[in-house]
C-alpha cells in the first residue's frame, strides 16, 4: 500500500442541504455521504490529504456548496486541503463568483461538463474567456472529457496559460473491448504540457463483483505512457467508485498495477504531483 496518499477527487453530498438532480432514485449514490463516511471508507489507508470536487448541485446552491466545504478545509477534524467548485465560465456572473473566491488559500480551481461545441469543434468564446480567467487568477480548470476529445484539445489549445486536469484518464470503458479512439485522444492531450491527468473514476465503468486489477491495468499503463511520471496524479471518486469498487479495492488495484514502477514513480501518483499540482499546504 502507498505510505501516503492524497486523494485529487473527494466528494462528499448531503441530502439534507443539497440536490443532486443526476442521482438516480434508489441507486447506490442515492443517500448522503458526509465525512464521517469518508473517513470510515479510508481508514487505515494513509490518505492524510485531499481535494474536494464538486458535486453538480443545482445551479442556485453552488456558493452553499462552496461556504459548506472551505469551512471543512479550516476544520482539524478531516484531511480536506483544498475544493475545486462547480461553476459555469460562460455565465455572465462567473467573473464576480471566481472573485469572491479566488483568494481564499483553499480555493485550487473550477469543474464543469463542457457545452456542445460548434461544426469545427469550438467552444462558445464566453466559455473559452472564462477558463482563461482561472489561468489568470492561478487557478485549475477540472476537465470532463471523453471521446472525440477534439473540443477538449481545441479549449486546451485556446487557454495556454490554464493549467487542466483531466478527470478519470477521459472516462474510458474498462468493459469496452477497442480502445482504440480513446488511446489516440489521449496521446493527443499529452502533448499539451499544461495538461495533467487524473488517475480516477474509470473503475466505476467495470463489471461489478466480476473485474480484476488486469481490467484496468491497460488503462493505467497508457496515461503512464503518454503522460509520464510527473503529470499524473491519483483520484479516489468516492462514493461513485462504489458502483463498482469500495475505495480500498481501487487502490489496492492501482498500487498492483503500478507495482513494477520505480517507487519515487509510486510516490509521485500517490501523493507529492498533487501536492504540488494543486499547491496543498
Amino acid at each position: 500500500m502507498p505510505e501516503h496518499i492524497i486523494d485529487t477527487h473527494q466528494h462528499l453530498w448531503d441530502l439534507s442541504r443539497f440536490r443532486l438532480p443526476w442521482i438516480g432514485k434508489g441507486s447506490v449514490l442515492d443517500r448522503s455521504y458526509r465525512m464521517d463516511d469518508y473517513l470510515q471508507a479510508t481508514a487505515g489507508l494513509n490518505v492524510v490529504k485531499t481535494v474536494y470536487m464538486e458535486v453538480a448541485v443545482e445551479a442556485s446552491q453552488r456558493e452553499a456548496e462552496a461556504d459548506y466545504v472551505l469551512d471543512l478545509c479550516k476544520r482539524q477534524d478531516n484531511p480536506m486541503a483544498g475544493v475545486v467548485l462547480g461553476g459555469n465560465p460562460a455565465d455572465p456572473g462567473f467573473k464576480d463568483y471566481l472573485q469572491r473566491f479566488k483568494n481564499n488559500p483553499y480555493m485550487k480551481g473550477i469543474r464543469c461538463g463542457l457545452p456542445s461545441a460548434d461544426a469545427r469543434g469550438d467552444l462558445a468564446p464566453a466559455f473559452v474567456q472564462g477558463v482563461r480567467l482561472l489561468g489568470d487568477s492561478g487557478l485549475r480548470f477540472d476537465l470532463l472529457g471523453q471521446v472525440p476529445f477534439q473540443p477538449a484539445i481545441r479549449l486546451v489549445d485556446a487557454c495556454p496559460q490554464t493549467r487542466f486536469i483531466l478527470d478519470h484518464c477521459g472516462n474510458p470503458n474498462v468493459q469496452e473491448p477497442d480502445r482504440t479512439a480513446w488511446e489516440r485522444d489521449i496521446a493527443e492531450l499529452a502533448k499539451r504540457s499544461h495538461v495533467i491527468c487524473k488517475v480516477s473514476g474509470f473503475v466505476g465503468s467495470a463489471r461489478p463483483a466480476q473485474w480484476t486489477p488486469h481490467d484496468l491495468e491497460p488503462i493505467v499503463r497508457h496515461v503512464l505512457k503518454e503522460f509520464g511520471p510527473d503529470r499524473v496524479v491519483f483520484g479516489g471518486d468516492w462514493p461513485v467508485c462504489l458502483k463498482a469498487a469500495t475505495f480500498k479495492q481501487w487502490v489496492e488495484a492501482l498500487a498492483w498495477i503500478v507495482r513494477d514502477r520505480k517507487p519515487e514513480e509510486q510516490r509521485k501518483l500517490f501523493h507529492d504531483n498533487a501536492l504540488r499540482i494543486y499547491e496543498l499546504s
